[in-house]
């Protein structure tokens, strides 16, 4: 049952192109029917237009013959280049389909897959479905049809020269049989053994500056090793068992034509058929191996194309995040943000045995306050951060903002109301005019330039050769640090959200840098509610409120200057980052 939902699902990508499709099939139909023509034509010559002398008859049906090979010319035309087309339509239709997917999906999904991974899902796999979309049904029901043709034009010429040579065809049917699992099996491990290569690909490439730094291109080149060695390993039983399949049918097909000259001849011998019947028979087996030859050919095609379906399937089958059937859309927030004995754990929501980042945790965030978390590593301050926007969905609790519960609002909604400001930056391979516009598609060039401005970014832009439009490289690799930053709050200062989440925003900038920076980050955050996670505790000393955060829970709140006096665990960190002894 699970294969026919799978081949349904597949049929369903057709609905878009079928007026193509239907014309496809009428072609591969219309040539299957002039492939059996051309050996009835050949048993008239041979039997009655040469012995007879009938010149017109068989310059009649040489032109006959030569009409049907113009019109076959014109139809393969349509079918190798619009079938083609077909295919490549019903591709980009699931490449577009798996990447709206892709949007929706939780940030859980991609923690737990590789980017290289599902990169090959969309480009390869989805090659091989494309292959298949065109050559599968096409091919299928072209040697079908010829196969009931040739049987029908065979049993007419002598029902029992074909029944010998038919018998044999249950055998075929047999060794498909046994072979089809393990072939099915073997080219999954194969595909996925070429998605971990090509993750370990995209991996090194990215990682090629801190590769080099470290002189680890050998360990690289060893690790690439094991992965491609397996991908060799998955091949070799690959190319093994198709090999096997491939030389049991060509002694298969060798064997009916040994058979059909075998019995022909015998027949012939004793007059049971006559010299044109006994040719045509043998045309007709020819016509008849050529369709089971490209069933064979195509074997592995489809066994390619169905894995990479399957393959496709197993994305678009993972839930998306959830929205709330009834969730709102309040007309304004002021940005109150309320954690009340909020659990999560990265694992399981439901599984109490997952372990707990956080476990209980209540905080209020006024609204429009500037707001600091503090403290070790590991004490979860930014999965709250991460927690606001839903990124991920908490285990208990409740977060509101507003007094609304965030499960109740849309994800759109909310996130288009908080801006965030990360240390590991993201800037996507684009122009700098690009990478602001992502905190407003719709914001015209003045005002992407007045954010930049409030960024401290303008004046270095224009001091580039093309200004707004230069391309700032793959992550942003031909900015600087600052200089990434900044973009990024600009691109937060052009979407002007009513919550501002920093994390870590300048940890990795230096002393003079991070000055500057901080400087567009408190103009940032004025009048917004304010969420900073910080390691630098003097970027923070004019929050509103600083929140010590350890393993277990809050442990102390209050003004810079209320921890310091207070001599806990904000004063020790305090003083160690400053060498107070």
């Amino acid at each position: 049952m699970k294969k026919k939902k799978l081949l349904i699902r597949f049929a369903g990508y057709y609905k878009p192109h079928k007026t193509l499709f239907i014309i496809d099939m009428i072609c591969a139909f219309t040539i299957s029917v002039f492939n059996l023509v051309y050996p009835y034509i050949t048993k008239e010559i041979i039997n009655n237009y040469v012995p007879n002398k009938l010149v017109t008859m068989l310059l009649g049906a040489a032109g006959f013959l030569l009409g049907f090979y113009v019109i076959k010319a014109g139809l393969n035309y349509f079918l190798h280049c619009w079938g083609h087309i077909v295919g490549v339509r019903i591709q980009s239709d699931m490449r577009r389909e798996l990447f709206t997917h892709l949007q929706k999906l939780p940030f859980s999904y991609f923690d737990d897959n590789k980017t290289g991974v599902i990169m090959s899902r969309m480009t390869n796999d989805l090659f091989q479905v494309s292959e298949l979309a065109h050559h599968g049904p096409e091919d299928v029901f072209l040697s079908l049809i010829t196969l009931i043709g040739a049987f029908i034009m065979l049993a007419i010429i002598n029902v029992y020269l074909t029944l010998i040579v038919f018998v044999f065809i249950p055998f075929f049917a047999l060794v498909i049989v046994l072979v089809r699992n393990h072939m099915k099996k073997v080219y999954a491990d194969a595909r996925a053994a070429q998605a971990e290569v090509n993750a370990d690909i995209e991996s090194a490439i990215s990682g090629m500056r801190v590769s080099r730094a470290y002189t680890a291109s050998e360990h690289e080149l060893t690790k690439f090793d094991v992965g491609n060695d397996r991908f060799v390993e998955s091949r070799n039983r690959q190319f093994k068992l198709l090999g096997k399949f491939h030389a049991t049918m060509t002694f298969f097909m060798d064997f009916l034509y040994f058979a059909v000259l075998l019995g022909g001849g015998l027949f012939f011998y004793f007059n049971i058929i006559d010299v044109g019947e006994f040719t045509a028979f043998v045309l007709y087996i020819s016509t008849l191996i050529t369709p089971i030859r490209t069933l064979v050919t195509i074997y592995d095609q489809i066994q390619e194309g169905a894995t990479g379906f399957k393959r496709f399937c197993d994305i678009m089958d993972v839930p998306p995040e959830k929205e709330d059937e009834n969730a709102v859309t309040p007309d304004n927030i002021v940005g109150e943000i309320v954690f009340d004995n909020v659990t999560f754990g990265y694992k399981n929501g439901d599984d109490e045995n997952d372990a707990k980042v956080i476990s209980d945790f209540s905080l209020t965030i006024p609204a429009g306050k500037t707001v600091a978390l503090v403290g070790p590593s590991g004490g979860g301050k930014t999965t709250l951060c991460h927690l606001i926007p839903r990124f991920y969905e908490i285990n208990s609790g409740v977060i509101t903002l507003d007094g609304y519960d965030i499960r109740t609002l849309r994800r759109s909604f909310l996130r288009k109301n908080i801006g965030i400001v990360q240390q590991d930056v993201f800037l996507f391979n684009g122009t700098i005019r690009e990478n602001i516009a992502y905190g407003d598609f719709d914001a015209a060039d003045e005002q992407i330039i007045e954010a930049a401005k409030r960024a401290n970014i303008h004046e270095y832009i224009m001091t580039l050769p093309d200004g707004y439009d230069t391309n700032v490289g793959e992550r942003g690799v031909k900015l600087s640090g600052g200089q990434k930053q900044r973009v990024a709050i600009a691109r937060a200062f052009l979407k002007n959200p009513k919550i501002l989440i920093l994390d870590e925003a300048t940890s990795a900038l230096d002393n003079a840098t991070e000055m500057l920076i901080q400087s567009a980050l408190e103009n940032l955050s004025d009048g917004r509610t304010t969420l900073v996670v910080a390691h630098r505790l003097s970027t923070i000393k004019n929050a509103d409120e600083i929140i010590v955060i350890t393993g277990s829970g809050v442990e102390e709140r209050g003004t810079h200057d209320e921890l310091i006096a207070h001599g806990g665990t904000y004063k020790e960190l305090y003083e160690y980052q400053f060498k107070i002894l």
